[in-house]
């Protein structure tokens, strides 16, 4: 049997418009639960849907998989986040803005809004916290935030990969911890190849185990 280490929530890549299960979802769910962790991959809302309302099913998924717990065999402070290209933004985006708890001002609560969507850490890969195709560098923003611990895995052949550079030296200016991973010849899209994820393992335990 496998020990459990915590929850992982995924974020498939797909521009807003669909989701790239195939590589970026199911796979790398079933890796990171051999590795010992509760694994889930999110049906966020897509186009005509906006990014901010695929936050808010993030967020909620969080707050599902704390509210639960116990039943997962998690402690409830262990549930990380992380997505591929848009997916990342997506969940940057939900760390950014619609973490915490839900304002009673805002909605009729119910027993999950009453949950806390925070999330111990989140795994930037080959994405970057901002919208799409463009990362932010506004480190009083991001500084705000309280953006948990931060993994950064990147190919050199991403046609993004100056703006991941960019966004990370941000975020950890912001006085995140930052771990970066850079895979030498790698393109856009590698999702579940590359041999990151034992490296995302290695950081995922740390910040865990410093919780």
């Amino acid at each position: 049997n496998v020990e459990i280490k915590g929850a992982v929530l995924i974020c498939a890549c797909g521009a807003f418009q669909y989701h790239s299960d195939w590589n970026e979802g199911s796979p790398v769910a079933e890796e990171l639960s051999k590795l010992g962790y509760q694994s889930f991959v999110v049906d966020y809302r897509l186009q005509p849907y906006t990014q901010e309302e695929g936050a808010l099913d993030l967020a909620r998924a969080v707050r599902f998989v704390r509210y639960h717990a116990q039943e997962y065999g998690i402690d409830e402070q262990d549930i990380a986040v992380m997505g591929f290209s848009a997916g990342g933004i997506l969940a940057g985006e939900m760390l950014h803005n619609f973490d915490g708890t839900v304002s009673p001002n805002v909605l009729d609560l119910d027993e999950l809004d009453e949950v806390s969507a925070d999330a111990a850490a989140d795994g930037m890969i080959y994405s970057f916290y901002g919208r799409l195709s463009v990362g932010t560098n506004d480190v009083e923003s991001l500084r705000e935030a309280d953006l948990p611990p931060t993994f950064y895995c990147y190919g050199t052949r991403d046609p993004f990969y100056e703006q991941f550079l960019s966004n990370a030296d941000a975020v950890e200016k912001a006085g995140v911890k930052v771990e970066r991973l850079q895979l030498d010849e790698m393109h856009h899209g590698f999702g579940d190849q590359g041999g990151w994820m034992d490296e995302f393992d290695q950081f995922l335990e740390q910040v865990f185990d410093e919780n």
